[in-house]
């Protein structure tokens, strides 16, 4: 695979972070689609994906100078480099705080929380497969070993030093699972009719967090917690499968109405 898109000299530009930003340009892009289809503001919608999108980069980061700490006290300029220490709760986090970002925002400029969700499900479903497909590229979130014809071997040096990826090992190309499945998802949300608000963020929700929990079985760098029972991305799509289902499923909701 290739981790190192390319390099100036000693200045080296990794594949998984243009590709994510490949990613997150194209998700605003459709969320902006999205947006003017729902009859929302585009241009609020914009802002609100910008602010989501900088609030979860920058807590994200401040999280992984707090976590560690005593590596950014001896090289304070690691805190800008692009190939980071990975970890399931950095990225939890980073992605909590966009999330309470792009709410607060969406509340202050009185956009419709339920309904901005709906524009916001397929712009995140494309932007997750982008973002995988630059994981598998690179070796992050690398698989359990195995004999399919089907698996991928990484051999390179750059891929075990960024992100400790096995080499010489044939593994579960889970990455490509979770992008197939994204794309899979965002085909289906963009055919589906906008009946009711949240009803396109909880299809979203119930599916992605149902096909997450059983490719995190495939996956050899997770992280375990409740005693090793499940992994944090698996605690995480029961949240949101029994999220996104009461969101799907509500039968008390009213048709939606236009948003001016």
């Amino acid at each position: 695979m290739h981790p190192l898109l390319f390099h100036f000299g000693n200045v080296a530009v990794p594949t998984y972070g243009v590709l994510t930003a490949v990613g997150l340009l194209a998700a605003l892009a459709l969320l902006v689609l999205q947006a003017r289809r729902l009859r929302l503001r585009a241009d609020k919608v914009w802002n609100l994906g910008l602010t989501a999108i900088l609030a979860a980069l920058i807590g994200a980061r401040l999280l992984l100078v707090v976590m560690h700490f005593d590596v950014f006290r001896a090289h304070p300029y690691w805190i800008l480099g692009l190939a980071t220490i990975p970890g399931a709760w950095i990225a939890v986090g980073g992605a909590a705080i966009g999330v309470s970002a792009a709410v607060l925002y969406a509340l202050a400029e009185g956009l419709p929380l339920l309904r901005t969700a709906d524009a916001a499900a397929p712009a995140v479903a494309l932007g997750f497969a982008i973002n995988r497909i630059g994981a598998f590229c690179a070796g992050l979130d690398w698989g359990t070993p195995t004999r399919l014809p089907w698996g991928v071997t990484y051999r390179s040096i750059v891929a075990y030093l960024w992100y400790q990826t096995p080499r010489g090992v044939t593994l579960h190309p889970v990455q490509l699972y979770d992008a197939v499945a994204s794309l899979a998802i965002l085909i289906l949300l963009l055919l589906l009719p906008h009946r009711r608000d949240g009803e396109i963020a909880g299809v979203w929700l119930f599916l992605y967090g149902l096909c997450r929990f059983f490719v995190e079985f495939w996956r050899g760098n997770a992280q375990h917690v409740l005693g090793g029972a499940l992994t944090v991305a698996q605690l995480l799509a029961v949240a949101a499968v029994l999220t996104g289902g009461a969101l799907w499923l509500r039968r008390d909701a009213h048709p939606a109405t236009v948003s001016v």
